[in-house]
């Protein structure tokens, strides 16, 4: 007569409600996983063999099964807190121990520039260059940059308008060819602002003129002054476009045009810098019987600028955002996924290590392949299921009960045998 059973089955099912209050107590942790009590039976064995007639002598816990499913996103207000949509794991680490993999996406920014989480454990991804490519490889800390951005001058500029083919030639007959505060010297006119190497506005004025049936002056001033006269100081074209009968594309200039920006004073008495060598774009204009309307006008100079914010891309790609309305790529999130998650070593802090049973970690970036995608401004809540846990510690609670009245029966069976006389 054995209390084996009994025993086995009271320490088996204690640990099974072990499991459960685990996973309740972590219900409300970002990123956990729930984890499974998984039993077997024991038999004892013979030189002979097991037999039919074998009775088993109880049970023992076989394992403790992590469950990796996704959990439930929800949204925050964070910029910083990242949700992965999918398989993977994000990577962190302290600098000395290995690398842990973690579901959980709180980060925030150190004051040294570090992406990190609560423990301060710095997260893993690609680097960019100060012009805003990544640089893949070895993933290594992130850090987000700490200071602006330099300027930009003007280099290229596009324009796309339709030039009204039915207003009447403005060129003059005799006399400057316009006049710029004589508005009956030209027919429209519209204005952009460009930048010099120290990021200093320039506003340049476009001034059109028709010149004949098709054909169109177009006239520049920066900051009020043309930018190219004639020995007398009158303004000259800095380009004629020249249309086909249909009014579609010009046929000339063929190219880009060349303008060379001098040095001039700004509304506020500054002196700005030359911007030579600007090439501007006028292949999308069009001259239909319809009025004059810009409707893109763009250049690809800016200001300095200060870091106002940064933004996760579903890619992992770290997007720093510039208060001249400028942003670049500051790094890239790398994320790592195994053949065997539920091998992964469990080491608190929402956090998981590798080991054998888990194999070596398939790395790669976010939407790549079988690999989940970020979301930026979201959080993975547990996959733990509270109504599931409570059922399942009703359950426990039941078979702790029954296995401690087979002892109790076994203890009142030894009693009679003892009380024989």
């Amino acid at each position: 007569m054995s209390f084996q059973q009994g025993l086995s089955g009271l320490n088996a099912t204690s640990k099974n409600l072990e499991v459960i209050g685990n996973n309740v107590a972590n219900a409300n942790t970002f990123g956990f996983k729930s984890a499974r009590a998984e039993f077997a039976d024991m038999y004892a064995t013979s030189m002979n063999g097991t037999g039919a007639s074998n009775i088993g002598i109880g049970v023992n816990l076989a394992a403790v099964a992590q469950q990796f499913t996704q959990g439930n996103i929800v949204t925050t207000e964070n910029p910083m807190d990242l949700a992965l949509n999918g398989a993977g794991f994000f990577q962190v680490t302290d600098g000395r121990s290995p690398v842990s993999y973690t579901r959980n996406g709180q980060f925030k920014v150190d004051r040294d520039g570090w992406v990190v989480n609560n423990a301060g454990e710095r997260l893993l991804g690609y680097p960019a260059d100060g012009t805003g490519i990544i640089q893949p490889g070895t993933a290594a800390p992130l850090r987000m940059p700490t200071s602006g951005i330099n300027p930009a001058a003007t280099e290229d500029m596009r324009i796309q308008m339709n030039l009204d083919s039915r207003k009447a030639v403005t060129l003059p007959a005799s006399g400057p060819q316009i006049v710029l505060n004589d508005p009956s010297t030209y027919n429209d006119a519209t204005s952009v602002t460009v930048f010099d190497a120290k990021g200093q506005d320039v506003a340049l004025t476009y001034y059109f003129q028709k010149a004949a049936t098709d054909s169109w002056n177009v006239y520049v001033t920066a900051n009020g002054a043309p930018i190219s006269v004639d020995g007398s100081g009158n303004p000259l074209p800095s380009t004629t476009l020249t249309f086909p009968a249909n009014g579609s594309a010009p046929t000339a200039p063929t190219g880009p045009v060349t303008l060379n920006i001098p040095a001039s004073t700004n509304a506020n008495g500054a002196q700005t810098l030359a911007i030579p060598g600007i090439q501007l774009d006028v292949s999308e204009t069009t001259q239909y019987g319809s009025a004059f309307a810009v409707t893109d006008l763009t250049q690809d100079g800016y200001a300095p600028g200060q870091l106002v914010g940064i933004q996760f891309e579903p890619n992992g790609i770290v997007t720093a955002r510039y208060s001249n309305g400028q942003s670049k790529p500051a790094g890239q999130v790398e994320i790592a996924t195994f053949r065997n998650p539920q091998g992964l070593l469990p080491m608190g802090g929402n956090g998981w290590q590798r080991s054998y049973a888990s194999g070596e970690p398939v790395l790669g970036v976010p939407g790549d392949g079988n690999l989940g995608v970020i979301q930026s401004g979201a959080l993975e809540e547990s996959n733990v299921d509270l109504t599931g846990e409570l059922v399942n510690m009703m359950t426990a609670q039941r078979v702790y009960q029954a296995n401690a009245q087979t002892i109790k029966t076994q203890d009142q069976v030894l009693q009679t045998l003892v009380n024989l006389r």
